[in-house]
């Protein structure tokens, strides 16, 4: 019962989350023989043939009765397993729809009938996931669960009967890819080897390392060249290199107050002498 309750009640919408509940619950709890197995055929008695001795026909009915033994052990094991399935599958179906489904003597047949109140949706259902497949595109966060998510997606379409091959499969994760695997995708389309999705995986899981690693390489040049230094363009720079220029006793700009002519001049007011020298001049003042 605690398997039981896992099971979502089919009402319409969530026919494929219901199956796949169904059967995980009936698999874990080893009652899924009826689903997997078909019904024992029953072995037919032996019948005397014309001019047999009595001695060969008891042997030959000693050999099928333990023939008849295995299937009488086989066939009940089935039929208990063939019973819960039916009665899992009735008790999680809405009744509105159990209504409307005839009753079977085995769980496959009955799966069946239901299924087909829901041949409209499989098909819209299907729909979605090949779209889904060809739309998929890879942003990061990690390839390996890009690939497996897009191999969980093709895998749905199994019990469709539209199950993609491998090598399809791995052409639409190519497809999927960004710029940067270009040159990866070319070299698995130059060579012969074909690629399973747990080689595609690996291989795929190596560019992508590949590929950080020459990030981070090219980052950490940029980073050691530094950036070209802009202090003549700078509009900042520019005055900060005008202030220097600029005289601090007359505040007029392309000379400094020791080559300032009224400031010179305020010296001899002062009784300053004036060095006519200006090499001298300037280590003086």
């Amino acid at each position: 019962m605690a398997f039981i309750s896992h099971v979502p009640p089919l009402e319409g919408g969530n026919y494929r989350v219901w199956r796949e509940k169904y059967e995980l619950v009936l698999a874990l709890s080893e009652n899924d023989l009826a689903l997997t197995f078909p019904c024992p055929t029953e072995p037919v008695d032996p019948v005397r043939e014309e001019n047999e001795s009595d001695a060969d026909f008891t042997a030959r009915q000693r050999d099928h009765a333990e023939v008849r033994m295995k299937y009488d052990l086989e066939r009940k094991k089935w039929d208990i397993s063939n019973r819960k399935c039916l009665m899992v599958a009735r008790s999680t179906i809405s009744d509105a729809i159990r209504g409307s489904i005839p009753d079977c003597d085995t769980a496959t047949e009955y799966l069946k009938k239901v299924e087909s109140q829901f041949t409209g949706s499989s098909k819209a259902y299907a729909n979605t996931l090949i779209k889904k497949l060809f739309n998929e595109k890879y942003t990061g966060g990690g390839i390996r669960e890009h690939i497996l998510k897009m191999s969980n997606t093709a895998s749905k379409l199994k019990p469709m009967n539209l199950g993609l091959k491998d090598e399809f499969l791995i052409h639409l994760v190519f497809a999927s890819l960004p710029k940067e695997y270009e040159t990866f995708v070319v070299n698995y389309n130059m060579q012969p080897d074909k690629w399973d999705i747990e080689k595609l995986i690996s291989m795929c899981v190596q560019e992508e390392k590949r590929l950080k690693s020459l990030q981070g390489d090219s980052a950490n040049l940029m980073k050691a060249q530094g950036k070209a230094p802009q202090t003549e363009h700078h509009p900042k720079n520019n005055n900060t290199q005008v202030e220097k220029h600029k005289c601090k006793w007359c505040k007029k700009h392309g000379h400094y107050q020791r080559d300032c002519l009224d400031f010179l001049k305020n010296l001899l007011k002062r009784g300053i002498p004036y060095e006519e020298d200006p090499t001298k001049r300037r280590k003086k003042n």
